[in-house]
């Protein structure tokens, strides 16, 4: 079997916890202890702080690893050093490497991905290595790593049926990533706020909090991102900075991304160089096509959903159509509430058996159309308004990045 089919074929196998992925990384000789990593972790924004502080940290003048999920064309993607994808070869040697130890341990996609991101970090010689935490925290892959930084951006209402069922609940599994005496970050509120103080503590983990330790303060909506001040109250610092990322919530991940890089040594201006170059395919993404433009955002959560409307009401992206895909495990009644009402709607479904049928949403988007395949959805959207937003599942989102690339579908589930 390919390499990459074998690894694909793991997909449907879910599993939680530090005991194969720990053997894996030992039969491989513990690449994870030839660099420093810092692990990020949270509900929404992970990606972006995982990617702003890879741009940072590369600006700073390290070489970086860079590992996040899902990826949105090609699995290459989640696995970069110095800002590139790793080579197709590599990979496919990797994969021939990891694989009979990964099958000997019965390890599960993400378990053997997570391990193969790690040995190409080592073989590459990276000084440092950013890991966006896969699901919860506690008993997640990259927890095997020991970080010298952890990042948890929120705790907001998803996976709860592994996580939680409560945020409280939720939240302590992200705490996982704390190390008692190394540095964390966290943009937390509320409920969520109040169990990570309580593992902090627990822990000996010095928290910094957004909105108590440093703020975000005066965004601003720019033509093509967005700017704010970054302002740290214990030492009265301030900072003017500037991203080519939409959304006013992108400031707090952002934010957390420039603290945590100078938590880890970057000057100043290595911060502002860094937040400039960064990048998140995916998250309000904008492309031109068919005459027409293009947002694709993969909100896949109620925070997620509701995110995304203050966003396009922020940057003044309304009115819209909206092409919209759910997965079966989501909150499909409040992500509807938020979306609900900003544009026609056509409903569609992604390849995998995650997808949600698009007509057993019709009742919560009176008057939406379906359209089961996504690029007829999109040009059907188009045909009602000259922007068309797409969202509901970076799955969706990236099955539309490959139709548009001329790609067939491909079957995800992680």
């Amino acid at each position: 079997m390919d390499p990459l089919a074998w690894l694909y074929a793991r997909q449907s196998q879910l599993t939680l916890g530090l005991e194969r992925i720990r053997a894996l990384l030992a039969r491989l000789g513990h690449p994870e202890e030839a660099y420093s990593v810092a692990l990020v972790g949270g509900t929404n924004g992970k990606g972006t702080v995982a990617r702003a502080l890879a741009a940072i940290l590369e600006e700073a003048g390290l070489e970086v690893g860079l590992y996040t999920s899902p990826h949105l064309v090609a699995f290459s993607e989640r696995i970069q050093v110095r800002g590139k994808p790793i080579p197709e070869g590599t990979l496919l040697a990797l994969l021939e490497e990891v694989r009979p130890h990964a099958e000997a341990l019965g390890a599960s996609f993400f378990e053997a991905a997570t391990a193969l991101a790690l040995l190409h970090f080592a073989q590459e010689g990276v000084e440092f290595a950013v890991l966006e935490v896969g699901l919860g925290g506690r008993l997640d892959a990259t927890n095997a790593a020991e970080p010298a930084l952890s990042v948890v951006t929120n705790i907001g209402h998803d996976h709860l049926e592994v996580l939680g069922p409560t945020l409280k609940d939720v939240a302590r599994e992200k705490a996982g990533i704390f190390r008692g005496g190394t540095p964390a970050l966290t943009a937390a509120k509320g409920e969520g706020l109040a169990a990570l103080k309580a593992e902090a503590r627990a822990r000996g983990t010095p928290l910094w909090v957004l909105g108590e330790d440093f703020q975000v303060e005066g965004v601003e909506a720019l033509p093509e991102g967005l700017a704010f001040t970054l302002r740290l109250e214990r030492t009265g610092e301030a900072l003017r900075l500037a991203a080519r990322l939409l959304g006013p919530h992108q400031a707090e991940n952002l934010a957390l991304a420039a603290l945590a890089g100078r938590f880890l040594g970057a000057s100043w201006e290595a911060v502002e160089a860094g937040l400039r170059q960064a990048e998140n395919p995916g998250r309000l993404q904008h492309l031109a096509h068919g005459g027409g433009e293009l947002l694709l955002d993969g909100a896949h959560n109620p925070e997620g959903a509701q995110a995304l409307k203050e966003a396009l009401r922020f940057h003044g992206l309304l009115p819209a159509a909206f092409v919209l895909a759910f997965s079966r495990d989501k909150d499909h009644a409040a992500m509807a509430e938020a979306l609900r009402g900003l544009g026609p709607v056509v409903l569609t479904r992604y390849a995998s058996p995650r997808s949600q049928d698009p007509r057993a949403l019709l009742p919560l988007f009176p008057g939406a159309q379906v359209e089961e395949d996504p690029m007829r959805a999109l040009e059907r959207a188009l045909g009602l308004a000259d922007r068309v937003v797409v969202a509901g599942s970076l799955y969706l989102v990236g099955e539309v990045l490959r139709g548009l690339k001329g790609l067939p579908p491909e079957e995800r589930w992680q």
